[in-house]
């Protein structure tokens, strides 16, 4: 389980929205001090993302939880968004290519397929995003507090 903490902005029936502060990896990084990415990352602003989260407990708004998602969802997520665009991208130019097309052509067939893979992307995540099982859960109240359940109860 991926696991991040923020605070409760909203509450609705059944779920919560949660704000939560983008970290970057040099806040557990050993060799932050001496790194010029580190430097960067200062000035740059902490941006703020608000996340819907499943919740089957009493919360208010202002409390500190911890929200989940399994790792697989991540990972199948992550290959869909990643791999489909450019499977559909070589496909398409090899199909071309293989006609005897000129490069302009492959090239443009390429292009297209890989139009056509990020438009399925997002057809399928549209289809999916209200699926509970790739939703966040809160896990628990962020203080400690012995309130944790198991995700797979709720769903």
């Amino acid at each position: 389980m991926i696991e991040e903490t923020g605070r409760v902005v909203a509450v609705e029936e059944g779920s919560v929205w949660v704000e939560s502060i983008r970290q970057t990896a040099c806040q557990s990084c050993s060799a932050r001090q001496g790194c010029g990415q580190s430097a960067l990352a200062k000035l740059g602003q902490q941006h703020k993302n608000h996340v819907r989260a499943i919740n089957a407990f009493n919360l208010n708004v202002g409390d500190n939880v911890v929200i989940g998602v399994p790792e697989d969802v991540v990972m199948k997520g992550t290959l869909v968004a990643y791999m489909m665009p450019l499977i559909f991208m070589l496909v398409a130019s090899v199909a071309a290519d293989s006609v005897d097309a000129g490069d302009l052509w492959v090239t443009l067939s390429g292009l297209i397929g890989l139009a056509i893979g990020f438009a399925l992307v997002r057809l399928h995540f549209l289809r999916i995003r209200k699926d509970k099982r790739y939703q966040p859960v809160v896990l628990r109240l962020s203080d400690g507090s012995d309130v944790s359940f198991c995700p797979s109860e709720t769903i």
